[in-house]
């Protein structure tokens, strides 16, 4: 049987999922509240009053988060995505990412409101190859229910592939880095890249200031703005090390912090100037713009091993 055949058969097999319950009567572990809306809210760094106070709804896209099984793990989802993962898995496409997820909200989440869904197989794509290796796209449709009423839809789609082959060894990263998408938006922000200044954006509203840039304030909804050039200090607020996959032009392990900036606001870069290992919660950095290709410039942040807290 030639491989072509293997090939449309075993597609065929994958096909048949499509359709099939992902997960039937679910039910979320909480109801909405207040406390994990405000954690949602400080980790982000949304302080939109419609979030608090005794009107408060939950932010929209926390849609995902009432329906999450949390460190226990699910317990309502189907045989039929467990059969699936593990048709993948035997056929060698054993590695996951998730590539993207649309969601769409048909009504507020409020405090009290009791969380049921059911997801769906909606869709496993042909044979695939990306950078990572080659694998096939599996989506997956829930349906949100606040107290019995339609809520949100949540697609979510992974990647489940064979790795590629290694790229060169550790210290010699090849291609170069992707390019930003620069838009209408945040056209400001890359403009102050290229003279070494980074810009945070000021509501000309309220005085709030925002990172990264956006349209409208958060806060009061003015769509004017101006800018403050951040001082370049900061402290390291969270970080992960990246170890997997070994994408061209990036060389793992390397650190990646969520940075708070003296200013307030807080962005991810990567953190320089001290071994990956050596990165800690509290560490004080310092910005610099790097040069990660000969086109490319970017701002980061270069720390000190004795600077940890």
């Amino acid at each position: 049987m030639s491989g072509e055949v293997v090939s449309e058969e075993f597609y065929g097999r994958l096909k048949a999922y499509e359709g099939r319950a992902a997960a039937t009567a679910g039910v979320g572990k909480d109801l909405v509240n207040e406390p994990m809306i405000r954690h949602w809210c400080e980790a982000m760094g949304d302080a939109n009053p419609a979030y608090t106070g005794p009107d408060a709804v939950a932010p929209p896209t926390m849609l995902q988060a009432w329906t999450m099984g949390g460190l226990s793990g699910h317990t309502d989802r189907s045989a039929a995505q467990d059969e699936l993962f593990a048709l993948l898995d035997g056929a060698g496409y054993t590695s996951v990412v998730a590539t993207d997820c649309e969601q769409e909200y048909l009504r507020p989440l409020r405090p009290g409101d009791r969380i049921t869904f059911d997801a769906v197989i909606e869709s496993v794509s042909e044979l695939k190859t990306t950078k990572l290796g080659t694998g096939h796209f599996v989506t997956t449709r829930m349906d949100v229910r606040a107290d019995g009423e339609q809520a949100g839809t949540h697609r979510f789609r992974i990647l489940k592939y064979a790795p590629a082959a290694k790229g060169r060894p550790r210290g010699k990263p090849k291609g170069e880095r992707p390019r930003p998408v620069i838009n209408r938006d945040n056209a400001g922000f890359w403009d102050g890249v290229a003279e070494h200044r980074l810009l945070i954006q000021r509501c000309a509203g309220c005085g709030t200031l925002r990172f990264p840039w956006l349209p409208g304030c958060a806060v009061c909804g003015s769509p004017e703005w101006d800018t403050v050039e951040a001082s370049g200090a900061g402290t390291v607020y969270s970080y992960v090390v990246m170890h997997h996959p070994p994408f061209p032009a990036f060389d793992p392990p390397y650190a990646v912090g969520l940075i708070e900036l003296a200013e307030g606001v807080r962005m991810v870069s990567n953190v320089v100037g001290v071994p990956y290992d050596k990165v800690r919660i509290g560490m004080p950095v310092q910005l610099e713009f790097l040069w990660v290709d000969t086109e490319l410039e970017l701002p980061v942040f270069k720390g000190s091993e004795g600077g940890a807290g």
